[in-house]
């Protein structure tokens, strides 16, 4: 059985830089409940967190001190990817012999998936590295991605602009897509990527949207008990 989890960048590494208390916490918790079946694999999708958007900061602020015209996406989108790949090639390097594969940072390409975690980074510009979970849950038959992120549920509005906001246990891909609308905005905070919410409907799979570092919610999801968190589809 292949488990997808989208790894936001911001659980990774925060501004403030990696978080290794959560990596080594993370990194003990997996491999115990891998061990527990054998039959047990996990794909991990990295974000770019606080250095993509570091990085694309900058970057815009150059060009507005320099009298340039505004960044395009593309190049924003490149500048992101750059964050992934250090983000995922640290957490392949904190998986050890449990990831035994290079990053992938072309899910369209050829995978061999030798050991129990696969670590992956983001692809190209257009959308984040949530289009590259659902690519790869779909191509190794995973039904579900759970998307790990700093919100432990989708909310009607962003609760940061306002207060009747309110959390929500579940809501289908056309609520969803209205929601967060079919545009992908580099650097954009949104519960799940516009471009990887309609490949995931229509591929007619579940994400659930969690608080990344509540690791005992996260087990309980991959165990199929009761958890707190927002089925969408």
């Amino acid at each position: 059985m292949t488990y997808v989890l989208s790894l936001g960048g911001s659980i990774v590494a925060p501004p403030q830089g990696p978080d290794v208390n959560f990596l080594v916490e993370f990194r003990r918790k997996l491999e115990h409940w891998l061990n527990e079946e054998d039959s047990r694999r996990v794909i991990l999708v990295t974000g770019g967190g606080g250095p993509a958007r570091t990085f694309q900061t900058a970057f815009k602020e150059f060009l507005a001190r320099s009298g340039s015209p505004a960044a395009k996406d593309e190049v924003l989108d490149w500048i992101g990817i750059a964050a992934t790949r250090i983000n995922a090639q640290l957490v392949a390097a904190t998986m050890g012999e449990l990831c035994l594969d290079p990053v992938v940072e072309d899910p369209s390409a050829e995978i061999q998936f030798k050991g129990k975690v696969l670590v992956a980074s983001g692809w190209k510009p257009g959308f984040s590295s949530d289009f590259d979970a659902v690519y790869l849950g779909e191509r190794f038959g995973a039904s579900t991605v759970l998307n790990l992120s700093n919100i432990a549920k989708v909310y009607t509005a962003d609760p940061r602009l306002d207060p009747n906001a309110t959390p929500l246990d579940t809501i289908s891909w056309a609520d969803f897509r209205t929601m967060v609308g079919t545009v992908w905005v580099p650097g954009a905070n949104l519960p799940f990527d516009p471009i990887a919410s309609a490949k995931a409907e229509a591929a007619g799979m579940k994400v659930i949207c969690a608080a990344g570092k509540d690791l005992d919610n996260l087990f309980r999801i991959l165990d199929g008990k009761p958890f707190v968190g927002t089925v969408i589809g």
